[in-house]
């Protein structure tokens, strides 16, 4: 029911070790020599009043860049549109293809058939003069009283 008594464990405490601040040096200072100095423009307004400033470069639009005669999404429709009719070309010319070898396999079927009537026709009634055939001769037979009078 209680927990068995277990001996203590040694404990470590670990400090952080403090980060020293950085050393800021000063930058030394370097005297620039300006440029040109621009110019100052003086302008006197119709009403007699004189402004003076800097001048600057007015701003330039940036070049307007010429649209294509035909968007980009027009060709994408027109050649899928002659990818498209390729595709039904070629479907419409495999179906025609199947018709075509459809009727010739039945012609040649029939082809088959009448030939092959043709032949047994030959051996049942053709007319040749030799004993192939069996003849059998028929003479007149009555029946009285049901007995065969031959």
């Amino acid at each position: 029911m209680y927990p068995d008594q277990t001996p203590q464990r040694a404990v470590e405490v670990h400090q952080p070790t403090p980060i020293p601040p950085p050393v800021v040096h000063p930058a030394p200072v370097v005297p620039v020599q300006p440029g040109t100095a621009p110019t100052v423009a003086s302008i006197v307004l119709p009403d007699g009043r004189v402004v003076t400033g800097y001048a600057i470069d007015p701003a330039r639009p940036e070049p307007v860049t010429t649209k294509p005669a035909v968007s980009r999404t027009a060709v994408n429709v027109a050649l899928g549109g002659v990818g498209f009719l390729a595709v039904c070309g070629g479907l419409l010319l495999l179906t025609s293809f199947i018709a075509a070898l459809t009727a010739f396999i039945t012609q040649l079927i029939t082809l088959a058939a009448v030939i092959f009537g043709g032949w047994i026709a030959v051996q049942v009634l053709g007319t040749s003069g030799g004993s192939s055939g069996t003849t059998v001769h028929i003479r007149k037979a009555t029946f009285k009283r049901n007995h065969f009078h031959g």
